[in-house]
């Protein structure tokens, strides 16, 4: 393959190849090569957790949000998934000539408000406008760092047999979303995004345990791809059962009416954590504390059967693989 395709960023199989086989060759160093949500380090004896994101989600406003407040909640859950507090943010704006002010208003807004309901602060930034046509009205990058307690670890190669693992909330909401936005579908329940900062959740989380294993929100490629590459990382087995999945109902009808597959489908406030098997009610409960963690639950378990593979119970009883999401079900999703 010569040309970089749409699917190279879907999140799937593609997204994983060119991360590792072309991208991280230039790049290989001990940091990097743990490839998760951000990268973790020391200065001076202190732990630093440190993640960048870009955002070009189409259409940019969308029920439940918008590409500004999606931009702070992605970056400050990124940090939250290396286990860290997010602190600082940086804030990049690419913006296409001709874009309306008070469209760009807004967003600011919306970034003002999500990085004050995190807690954090936005304090350095840069601005470029393109002539049209060079990007689709505007795209943003946010950087972020946090700091790390010492006894705190998680990583996506740290998955450990007879792990239980935890979903926060119900799946597909931001891609849905999106889809019925973009192809201009109404329905008669409301479908908004889960756009969320989770960093609240996950102080609650390691102050009743701080032997989680792995934390990670499934954004692109949805659920189904993300414990993929954490059952592949920790060369471990994954089994989960389909009827312990959250799925809302509006959300699920749309799905089969169309033909997606929810575990496929993107997330932009749920987390997913592995937590030893003694300590999974208190962490459990510890995240239905919080607002954006009250439908939290249980939906499977780490084994010592198919290692690097996850195994999927339908309500039938039956066995089905949960591979990793193959093409793109749905472009410029974040």
């Amino acid at each position: 393959m010569d040309k970089i395709l749409l699917d190279h960023g879907s999140g799937g199989k593609l997204s994983h190849l060119l991360t590792t086989e072309i991208i991280l060759p230039f790049f290989d160093n001990t940091i990097l090569a743990q490839l998760d949500d951000g990268a973790v380090f020391a200065i001076d004896g202190r732990r630093l957790a440190f993640s960048t994101d870009s955002y070009t989600v189409d259409p940019i406003f969308f029920p439940g949000g918008d590409i500004g407040d999606l931009a702070i909640n992605g970056t400050v859950n990124d940090i939250s998934m290396c286990g860290a507090v997010p602190l600082f943010l940086s804030a990049g704006l690419i913006i296409e000539e001709g874009f309306p002010m008070d469209d760009l208003k807004r967003i600011l807004a919306s970034m003002q408000a999500a990085a004050k309901a995190a807690g954090i602060q936005i304090v350095t930034g840069d601005t470029k406008v393109v002539p049209k046509g060079a990007v689709d009205k505007i795209f943003i990058n946010t950087s972020g760092v946090g700091s790390l307690r010492p006894d705190i670890r998680v990583s996506s190669g740290m998955a450990h047999i007879g792990d239980r693992i935890i979903i926060s909330g119900s799946i597909a909401d931001h891609g849905v979303t999106i889809l019925t936005r973009r192809e201009g579908l109404t329905f008669d329940a409301p479908i908004t995004s889960d756009t969320a900062p989770l960093n609240h959740m996950v102080r609650n989380m390691f102050e009743v345990s701080t032997d989680i294993h792995v934390l990670r929100d499934p954004t692109r490629g949805g659920l189904g791809t993300a414990l993929n590459e954490i059952a592949m990382k920790s060369n471990a087995g994954i089994h989960i059962e389909e009827k312990r999945i959250p799925v809302k109902d509006a959300v699920a009808g749309l799905c089969e009416l169309l033909g997606f597959d929810p575990l496929y489908l993107a997330n932009e406030g749920k987390l997913i954590a592995f937590v030893p098997g003694e300590q999974s009610e208190a962490v459990l409960e510890a995240m239905k504390q919080e607002p954006f963690g009250e439908d939290a639950c249980i939906i499977g378990e780490v084994v010592d059967e198919h290692p690097g593979k996850v195994v999927m119970t339908t309500p039938i009883g039956g066995k089905r693989i949960v591979d990793m999401l193959t093409g793109e079900q749905l472009p410029r999703i974040c």
